[in-house]
């Protein structure tokens, strides 16, 4: 989700670059769109399993939708399901590519959702660009009572040495200014525990744990990695090095010019009492 830009004297430290982070996205929304991974079946059962209800006919919101990754999932699996989009380009994107699904302009931090209306609250990649003490309080107020918040996160499995390599390799150039953003890097496991969700103490969730892969070109790996908002911010004339020697790695360990990316879905579940 996209905080406001604006700063003061009691901004706090690295907001600021929290708040370029999160506009980056809509420069290259079209990338976005045609890189990143998507999410397996197995991950939608859990959502299901957890909430205690089928997605069929679930009155549904899906904020911080970007390009509709995770939206079109819910619609496909039968949801009635609005997108929620802060962000203009990402939201022009999901027009051209979701023409047949509702979406509106919003924030999770004040949701123009009306009170009590949904089943289902679900953030893809995007609970971490919410602040809590907002987001959590919206999301208790437009769901009905049983009605679940769901939030998951691709992650990438460290346990594969290949990804674990490619991961240091990427925190190298970041450097150590990156250990500390609330967005962590695109190969990090983020903390999927409610303490971090929701710091209150509020939501009570319900933790799953969901492993899956794609085969990709190596291109496709690098323009995925390349669409993470840290590299975004930097540009194309800051990155470009480091991209043509990352390619360069990838191509001696995979001469067949393919990776087998392999991800955990971090999943957090909580039911509105």
């Amino acid at each position: 989700m996209t905080p406001s830009s604006s700063s003061s004297p009691s901004t706090p430290p690295g907001a600021d670059r929290h708040a370029a982070r999160a506009h980056s996205f809509n420069a290259a929304a079209a990338q976005y769109a045609a890189n990143r991974p998507s999410y397996p079946p197995a991950l939608l059962d859990a959502v299901e399993a957890l909430a205690g209800r089928s997605l069929s006919g679930a009155r549904a919101a899906d904020v911080g939708a970007g390009t509709g990754i995770s939206t079109a999932l819910l619609h496909n699996r039968g949801a009635d399901v609005l997108a929620v989009e802060p962000g203009p380009g990402m939201a022009a994107e999901f027009r051209r590519v979701h023409p047949g699904i509702p979406i509106v302009r919003g924030s999770g931090d004040a949701l123009p959702l009306a009170a009590a209306s949904l089943d289902l609250l679900t953030y893809a990649q995007s609970w971490h660009w919410t602040e809590p003490s907002r987001s959590v309080p919206e999301a208790l107020r437009v769901l009905r009572p049983g009605g679940a918040l769901a939030l998951w996160w691709n992650t990438e499995a460290l346990d594969v040495p290949w990804i674990e390599a490619a991961a240091r390799r990427a925190e190298r150039f970041l450097g150590p200014d990156e250990k500390d953003q609330k967005a962590q890097s695109p190969s990090s496991h983020r903390p999927a525990r409610s303490l971090a969700a929701d710091p209150s103490g509020t939501l009570s969730f319900d933790h799953r744990q969901v492993r899956w892969s794609r085969r990709v070109p190596v291109d496709t790996r690098l323009a995925n990695i390349g669409s993470h908002s840290q590299f975004l911010v930097l540009g194309e004339e800051t990155t470009g090095a480091f991209f043509a020697e990352e390619r360069n790695h990838l191509l001696q360990a995979f001469p067949e010019g393919f990776v087998e990316e392999t991800y955990v879905v971090e999943l957090l579940v909580a039911i509105r009492s």
